[in-house]
Order: C-alpha cells, then structure tokens, then sequence
C-alpha cells in the first residue's frame, strides 16, 4: 500500500457551458481518476492482485482481487482511448501488466480459471463475468493497448479468455459474458472454435419485453441490470462481430435508443436515480447504456442532456463522498452492505467505471462540448406505463420520481436463494422512488414499507412472494399475489393490489381475500436521514393519517380512505440505504373472513402542506376515485387483473380447484 491520496479536488465549475451541473469532462476526468488512485494505492507487485478493504467472498481474496482489476479496467479503458497520452498511457501501461499478471497460468498472481455454471459448481465462476469485462475493455481501449502488445502476451490473455468464452453460464443476463469474450476475440483474429456466443445472444434477444426493456432470463425480473449488463454488452456485441447493420443489429439499436428514453424518466433533476433492484452498489453503471447511445448516434437526447443527465448522477455520489476519501464501496450514498448480495466483494462496486464510458469520445466530442441542456425530468411532469414491464414512473413538478412496481419479483431467479422466502426487498415493494430507499434488515423483517402485509397474531407479516398477475390499462397497474411466508402461501389469501397515481400522489387499493385472523397492514415509503424522522399520527373514524419528515422536507404521508381503522409509525436503526434513522407511516384494518376491500392515499413530497384527499365511493369491489381538480377514475378489484383464481386451502403444495370452479385466464 502507497501512501494515502492527497486531498481531492475538483475543476472549478463551469456555468457557461454547464449551467444546470456546473460539471464538464475535467470533472469525469479528475473523479475517474481520484478512483483509479485507490486501486492503485493497494496493488500489488504484478497489479493482478488488488486487495482494497471490505468484504471478502467464499470465493477468496483472489477471485475478489480479479474482480477489481477487471471492473476498474472498464474505468480505465474509455480514459485509455479518450484522453491525453498523459493520462492514457501510464494506465495502459498499469493495466496491460495487470492482465498479463492476471492470465499467466504459472504466474504468482495468477486468477482462477471459471468453471461451468451447472450443479454442482466446482470451483469459481466469477471469472466468467471479469472475461466479459476485460473483453470489453479491450474493445474500447484495443488502438492504445492491446494492439500495443507483443504476439505471445496477445496469445496469453486470449487464451485465458477462450476458456471462459466457451463456458455454460446461468440463464439470465450471464448468457452475454462468454460472449463478450469471443466476441473480443474474433474481433482480432483469433481461433474462436467451440464458442456459443451467438446462440447466447439470441436467447438474451428472445427476453425483449417492450420500450427497451428486456427481463434478466426468468420472467418478472426487470432492474438496472438492462443498463449497466444487457444493452451495453449487447451493443459491443454487435459492434465486434460486426453485425451492426444487420437486422438483429439494428433492432437492438432501436432498443437501445428506446431504453435511453425510459431510463431518462428514472433520474430526478438532483442526480437521484430510482432505488429499486439488486447490485445497487453498481451506482454510476447505470450510465453505461446512455454512453452507447450516444456513441452509436441513437440517443433520443441532445448532448447538452445527456451531459446534464449523467453530470448530474456523477456529482450526486460524489456529493456524498462516494470514491473520494477512500475506495468504492458496498453502499449507495454511504457504506451500507445490505443493498449488496452474498457475491458481492471488496472490488465488485468498480462496476459503476463502465458509467465513464463515455469518456472513449474524445473531447470535441458534443455531448463534451455543447451546452447543458435540462433532462426529461425537469420539464416533462407525469405518469409514464411501461405495461409489459408492470411499472408506471411519475415525475413529480418538485423533482422526486416514483416508481409503481407491479411487475417486478425476481422470485423465480431467487437474488438470495438461502432465504426461506424468495423475494428481496429491492423487488418485492410495491413503490420506490428517487429519494428513498426499502427498509432492508430488521425493516425487512417487519415489511411494513410499501406493502400490504397479512399480519398474524404472534406480528409476524407476510410476504408478497411471486407475482401471479400483472395488468397495466393506462395508467392503472394492478398485481395479484398469494401471501406466503417461510416459503409457504398462507391458506386462504390473496391479494389483488391496484395503484392508481396522480401528481404527488397515488391512490392504493386492495382486495384482500382471507379466512379472518389477521391484520391488514399497509405502509408508505420509508423516510431516511442522519437523525430520527419527525413523525405523527391519528386515528380518526373513517379517516386515519400518519406522516414522517425528514430534515430535507421530504415527507411520506398515508391516509386511509376506506376500510382501515388506525394508524401508526414505525421507526428503525441502520436499516435503510439512505441514512442511519427511518420510519415509516402506516395504516392497519382488521381483515374478517371473505373479501376486505381497503382504499388508501400515498404522498410523497418535498413540499410542504398536506395532502388534499380524494373522494372514494367503494361499491362491492369497484372504487371510484375523485381527484379534487375533477379527475376520476373506477376500477373493479374483482376483474381489474385476470389471474387464474387457486387459492391455497392449506400449507399443501399443490393448489386446489379454482375459485368457483373455473379458471381466469391470465
């Protein structure tokens, strides 16, 4: 380990030709930098075996080392081919060490060759995923450093990545990584025999949902891994087989430029993006697939947005210190290992350098030379559907964006498949947004935030599970799910979820199907900070209330509309990625044996003032919504989501005869 790193400092702020961020190229150049400097501060002798502080795997010290050197190569790669030989050359020079340090067989600091992903796995299968990285770097840095190296330190990596290139992976966006690394290769010529590279890609292509949205392998799994795995992998797949122009390649263009447009719609004016799904510690790798947009001429955005839109996320984390003081880390905005997975170790954060790709364009470049423009999010307010996906996104005038989640459970692929019940926290919400985070930890264990939890009598909620169907009419998304826990659907339940946003608000409805005996608990968003939450509540007949605030002004508020009969705040330490101290508003009804219909008001905001409520007149299972500036919307909770109707009579595994003894198609 070298000394420590001097204090850090960016350029001054540009206002000219960054009004909106201030940040221009000298910035990514310098945070980039300050990043890589931490890798190299706790290198090795030969540079192949990092060992940065943090958490190690059962996989072992060196598969981790291996991690950090192909994840901060995806960093060090669009810094290689895009800026000065000042800059690049020192870092090719370090990493064309690294790897051929990496890759010798018989070398000290020599990395694990991956092994087949099938049961029982025999070794490491990480190795894998770092192919695809160096592949990928490779591609973008290839004039500065591969086609630098001399024939028998060519041979040497491509042999290593061969063997991983004709490797099985699992079924999801895996698929891609052997074929990154033969795409690699036959970009330059060598033997690719034996390589499944296209027979992958066409499985991946096979997942395409719709608006440039593909779900990871299983259905119902959709997350950022669309933006920082399917699409850029995808996208150099194309470019190094070179099959761009053909259909397939120009398809996925066209999917690429349509998910640019979705993902716009996630980040809020401050640089906040939507806290939902797994590897958040990934960060700024959600950027990567704006950079090959723009690359690739088929971004949707001006220049000056995309810069604005990416500069904005950027500095957000820096912001918050994040790769300043010391390495990046297993967090968001702070340390905080629960938004990770079991897999994750100390280098697996360095992912976010394949965000700086954008970097590979040189400085004349226009999105590096134009003038900041204002992203989506600060002049394009409402709710946008993604019905294939499950997912409405709205985008608040006071620049917090929600997410309604009913599409989303990742319980087929389980995240963390040792836990007795397959969803996560970072699926299994029915909202998310911007600005807050799920409770994980004990929060998680209680999953009181965003859900609608049957809850026994020993307090002990349910859990959402797999989703049984999804409806997405306009911009009304509806979900039904059999509530289980430690594994099991509880007897008798079910739930149909329906949320109907507008503005700073939404409107949640459920109909909740059950034998009697529990409570009906549903919650808010979680609020965060660095001290306790200002919270209150009230139990009024007909109309229950709570709120929770933090020192920012964002406030998430419940109200209950109909059905529900007390309210309450529930309050948590170290359990939420946004800050040490959380709460959560939430409402309670007892459930009597048959079907409850229950009607609640969600609001979160950073403005002030309460919410003004709705009128709702429920009849049967229809609810009607009144919105006070004349909106109205119905939905029947009875047929608003068609779903095949069985319904669990006791803890057995097979479902019985359907509900009135036909089936609802799907």
């Amino acid at each position: 380990m070298t000394d420590a790193l001097p204090p850090f400092e960016l350029p001054p702020d540009d206002r000219d030709r960054s009004p909106l961020t201030g940040w221009t190229r000298a910035h990514w150049e310098a945070t980039g930098l300050r990043w890589l400097d931490h890798v190299r501060r706790h290198d090795s002798p030969g540079g192949a075996l990092p060992r940065l502080p943090g958490r190690v795997t059962a996989d072992g010290v060196r598969r981790e080392s291996m991690e950090t050197v192909g994840r901060s190569f995806l960093l060090a790669a669009p810094l290689i081919a895009g800026a000065a030989p000042g800059i690049a050359e020192p870092l090719a020079e370090r990493y064309a060490r690294a790897l051929l340090a990496g890759t010798d067989p018989e070398g000290p600091e020599s990395w694990p060759r991956g092994v087949t992903c099938r049961a029982p796995v025999s070794g490491v299968t990480n190795s894998i995923v770092e192919a695809a990285d160096i592949a990928f770097g490779l591609h973008i840095s290839r004039e500065r450093l591969w086609d630098r190296l001399s024939a028998p330190e060519r041979r040497r990596i491509a042999d290593w990545l061969r063997h991983h290139a004709r490797l099985e992976v699992w079924h999801n966006n895996w698929q891609l990584f052997p074929a990154m690394a033969e795409a690699f290769l036959r970009s330059v010529g060598e033997d690719t025999s034996g390589c499944i590279g296209t027979r992958n890609v066409a499985r991946v292509e096979s997942w395409y949902l719709e608006q440039g949205w593909y779900t990871d392998g299983p259905e119902h799994a959709i997350d950022y891994y669309n933006a920082w795995a399917i699409h850029p992998y995808l996208w150099a797949w194309y470019r190094m087989t070179d099959r761009t122009d053909t259909p397939e390649g120009s398809r996925h263009l066209e999917r690429l430029g349509a998910f640019v447009t979705s993902f716009a719609r996630m980040v809020a004016p401050d640089g906040s993006m939507l806290h939902v799904g797994r590897s958040l510690s990934y960060r700024t790798a959600a950027l990567a697939s704006l950079w090959c947009a723009e690359i690739s001429g088929v971004n949707p955005l001006p220049p000056g947005a995309t810069r604005r839109l990416a500069s904005g996320v950027l500095a957000r984390f820096v912001s918050h210190g994040v790769g300043i003081d010391r390495p990046l880390d297993l967090g968001w905005y702070r340390p905080y290992e629960p938004v990770s997975q079991t897999y994750s170790g100390f280098g697996s954060a360095y992912l976010a350098g394949i965000g700086f790709l954008g970097l590979a364009l040189g400085p004349d470049a226009p999105v590096w030379t134009e003038t900041e423009q204002p992203q989506p999010t600060e002049h394009e307010f409402g709710t946008h559907a993604w019905p294939a996906v499950g997912w409405l996104v709205t985008t608040q005038r006071d620049g917090v964006v929600r997410l309604a989640n009913h599409g989303s459970d990742h319980c087929e692929l389980p995240v963390e498949p040792t836990r007795p019940d397959p969803d996560d926290p970072h699926y299994a919400k029915l909202a998310y947004s911007t600005h807050t985070a799920p409770g994980t930890a004990a929060a998680w264990t209680d999953g009181v935030d965003s859900h609608p939890a049957l809850v026994d009598a020993e307090g002990r909620a349910s859990r959402r599970g797999p989703l049984r169907a999804v409806r997405v009419d306009g911009t009304v998304a509806a979900s039904v799910h059999l509530p289980q826990r430690d594994g099991r659907a509880l007897p008798g339940c079910a739930i149909t979820s329906v949320t109907v946003p507008h503005d700073a608000h939404e409107v949640r409805a459920h109909l909740v199907r059950s034998p009697g005996g529990y409570t009906v608990r549903e919650g808010g968003w979680a609020v965060a900070d660095d001290a306790p939450p200002a919270a209150s509540y009230t139990t009024e007949v007909g109309s229950p209330e709570a709120s929770v605030t933090n020192r920012q002004g964002l406030t998430a508020q419940v109200v209950g509309l109909y059905g529900y009969d007390a309210a309450k705040v529930f309050t948590y330490e170290d359990a939420n990625a946004m800050g040490p101290c959380s709460a959560v508003p939430a409402l309670t009804a007892t459930a009597p044996p048959g079907d409850t219909v229950l009607v609640s008001l969600h609001t979160l905001t950073r403005t002030s003032g309460p919410a003004s409520p709705p009128a709702v007149t429920v009849s049967g299972t229809v609810v009607t919504v009144s919105w006070p500036d004349g909106g109205e919307q119905s939905v029947d909770l009875a047929t608003c989501c068609p779903w095949d109707g069985r319904i669990f009579r006791t803890m057995s595994a097979a479902p019985p005869p359907a509900i009135g003894g036909t089936d609802k198609t799907a």
